[in-house]
């Protein structure tokens, strides 16, 4: 199908270098990941990660996460340990993001990283995001491409929807593999998970060899995804119930869920990484239908079924 859009751009050696121009001017560009679409510039440049925030909306006590090509690369910003190196070596690059001390000659901004001594970065798997950084010189700030405590986008047309046209260059990498943002690990102390993901606690822990404990809730904020409300449609979600009213869209997962005018199912085969990969396209379409408000039946708590828990969870805050 053609482009209509004159901001999405296809992710060609062209455009690519494109990109790479508009970042290394300090401007911003969108990116496709594996987790979700990101808001990219130089992580470097105040001026670049002040651009991100403007256009996000977001508080500037919430940390970006910097976007690495390899290891290589990361090595002159942040501290490595022994946990970091065994999980690095297995996932990536892939859909984690590590919590690790920045070092004292790191040119990462400090708006980037909320002014913190800590920093959190990740090596990105799609093949799009890995050429660009391939061609930089520089790591890039990439949090999710919508507007802060909205919704994820996880394809080019649903940056367009939450943007419309403030982002000049999107660059289009299909529909986004896994559907939501990255597991969230501190590797600054004893390993903890400080946001669910695709990668799973039981996973790390066998890499480890040592249990990992689950951070529900903080006292301060060290990672993205940890403000009270987050990963919103904007209409009210009540989540655990099967009680709805007139006007609800309901939401629903697996063979006995019944599919009807305002019933929408995120798997009918019960598979958790499917109900993960439609979870956000499934909220922006019942929003864009003119739904009021939505109504949640139990999602297994399970494997990537806590990922999706922990967003609808946030996603239901008032």
């Amino acid at each position: 199908m053609k482009n209509i859009y004159s901001n999405i751009y296809n992710p060609n050696s062209i455009n690519l270098n494109k990109a790479k121009k508009i970042i290394e001017n300090n401007s911003v560009v969108v990116i496709p990941t594996e987790t979700v679409y990101g808001l990219a510039g130089n992580a470097y440049s105040n001026t670049a990660v002040k651009k991100i925030f403007k256009l996000k909306n977001r508080s500037s006590l919430n940390p970006l996460i910097v976007h690495f090509n390899n290891l290589k690369d990361s090595n002159k910003d942040v501290v490595f340990n022994d946990s970091f190196l065994k999980l690095y070596k297995i996932l990536c690059p892939g859909p984690i993001t590590f919590i690790l001390n920045k070092k004292k000659k790191s040119k990462i901004s400090k708006i980037a990283n909320a002014k913190k001594r800590t920093v959190a970065i990740r090596f990105p798997k799609h093949k799009v995001a890995r050429r660009l950084l391939k061609k930089l010189k520089v790591p890039l700030a990439a949090p999710s491409a919508n507007i802060s405590s909205k919704l994820s986008p996880t394809s080019s047309l649903d940056v367009v929807d939450e943007f419309k046209g403030k982002i000049k260059f999107i660059l289009d990498g299909g529909k986004s593999k896994i559907g939501l943002e990255s597991t969230i690990i501190d590797l600054t102390q004893r390993p903890r998970i400080l946001r669910p993901g695709f990668i799973t606690p039981e996973k790390i822990s066998k890499i480890l060899k040592k249990k990992v404990k689950i951070i529900k809730q903080v006292k301060k904020i060290k990672s993205p995804g940890q403000l009270k409300l987050h990963y919103s449609p904007g209409i009210p979600i009540k989540i655990n119930t099967e009680k709805s009213t007139q006007g609800d869209a309901v939401i629903g997962f697996g063979k006995k869920f019944k599919i009807k005018k305002n019933h929408f199912n995120l798997s009918k085969n019960g598979s958790l990484i499917e109900a993960a990969n439609n979870l956000y396209k499934t909220l922006r379409k019942i929003k864009n239908r003119g739904f009021k408000s939505i109504v949640v039946n139990k999602i297994p708590n399970i494997k990537i079924g806590m990922a999706i828990n922990d967003r609808l969870n946030k996603a239901s805050k008032k």
